[in-house]
């Protein structure tokens, strides 16, 4: 079960991330400003965010069988749709590229899902694995590019689609959910006033709005920024941009692994500052090797292991029926908090010619959260071990 939800989970993610290898193709076939291609990668993101609300509750209580085909199902049609007509124009780039946000929801199933059929001991380690998932924005810089320029733009498109068609039928005939799984009472609405109640939702939000919104930021951005930064081929940009996932994939086990023995709040902690440091050597824009690829890679390790520590936090924290609903309002913190850096960073390189500010900008942040964690969320960690009862409320 964990195996075929993270699968799904990467599908559904290289659907969300196929605009970004295609920006600069956009922006020379329609001349965008460089905010309009900012604007362009960071659309989907907003869908895949907010929308991870509902269907975080709809996944408590429909089960993650259910969601997993309908958010997989209906992720096919703005997929289609930028495909045969929607690539033609911004309107149509921007319109579509919002529904396709919807394939970013499917954090939000996986996580209840995943963490219904184990132990709390092992639910960091699985469910870091299970984030592995976001490696799908990895296979999207390695194909999208590639077939468009080998078949036509519609070709990662139309592959995608048949992807999400197959694991659609996969995911109704073959998951199953666990016995154990909770099955909440009363309305959505009411379960989900009680989640925002809940100290570890807002805590837990914070941190994922910096570690996975930093990733989803440099995910979709990342090609642009390495293009106007060190003028990169577009198939170099993305390459360069796949490593950077690659690793951030390979991290976020390892950070709920990590979290499951030393606990998620000292790597929270050491993961931010990381971020940090990262985000100052690479304000200066150094030569990209060896000193700016290095930052880049410390800042992918960092944000990748980050995003598992947050869940394994959520694990540990939150009550088992609310897993669900917690982790689509966690989920959406952390989708917009990849939705504004590409736009700051965009609005930056039109007013200055640069990055220096954008970057500066994210190093104050990650700061910020690694005080916060070693202050605020280990003394809300340290009173639910003494009160022996989850929620942080």
């Amino acid at each position: 079960m964990l195996a075929l939800a993270t699968i799904g989970f990467a599908v559904n993610f290289w659907a969300w991330s196929l605009l970004s290898p295609l920006a600069s193709r956009f922006k020379e076939n329609l001349g965008l400003s460089p905010f309009q291609q900012s604007l362009l990668v960071a659309v989907p993101v907003i869908v895949g965010s907010l929308g991870r609300i509902p269907v975080g509750l709809l996944t408590d209580r429909y089960g993650g069988r259910a969601m997993f085909t309908v958010v997989s199902a209906v992720t096919i049609i703005p997929v289609l749709c930028l495909a045969w007509f929607g690539h033609s124009s911004l309107a149509g780039l921007l319109v579509f590229g919002f529904l396709l946000g919807v394939g970013g929801t499917a954090f939000a199933v996986g996580v209840p899902f995943v963490n219904a059929w184990y132990r709390p001991e092992r639910r960091g380690t699985a469910i870091g694995i299970f984030g592995m998932g976001m490696g799908g924005t990895a296979i999207s810089a390695f194909t999208t590019v590639r077939l468009a320029e080998a078949w036509g733009l519609a070709a990662p498109f139309l592959l995608v689609a048949a992807v999400l068609a197959v694991y659609a039928v996969v995911a109704w005939f073959v998951l199953r959910d666990s016995p154990a799984r909770p099955v909440p009472s009363g309305s959505a609405l009411a379960g989900l006033k009680e989640t925002c109640r809940l100290g570890v939702t807002w805590q837990a939000s914070a941190l994922y709005a910096v570690a996975f919104g930093g990733y989803v930021a440099f995910s979709v951005y990342l090609p642009t920024y390495l293009e106007n930064a060190y003028r990169l081929t577009p198939s170099d940009a993305s390459n360069r941009m796949a490593g950077f996932v690659i690793l951030a994939v390979v991290m976020r086990p390892v950070g709920g692994w990590m979290s499951d023995r030393i606990g998620a709040v000292k790597v929270l902690s050491a993961v931010l500052a990381a971020v940090a440091v990262g985000a100052v050597i690479q304000a200066f824009t150094p030569p990209l090797m060896p000193l700016g690829t290095f930052a880049f890679l410390l800042m992918a390790a960092a944000l990748g292991a980050g995003s598992g520590a947050v869940f394994a936090l959520v694990a540990l924290l939150a009550p088992a029926g609310k897993v669900g609903g917690v982790t689509g309002v966690v989920g959406a913190a952390g989708g917009l908090g990849g939705f504004v850096p590409p736009l700051v960073m965009g609005a930056v390189y039109e007013a200055t010619g640069g990055y220096g500010i954008g970057l500066v900008l994210l190093a104050l942040v990650a700061a910020a959260a690694t005080v916060f964690t070693a202050t605020y969320v280990t003394k809300a960690v340290a009173r639910r071990s003494t009160e022996g009862s989850p929620g942080g409320r």
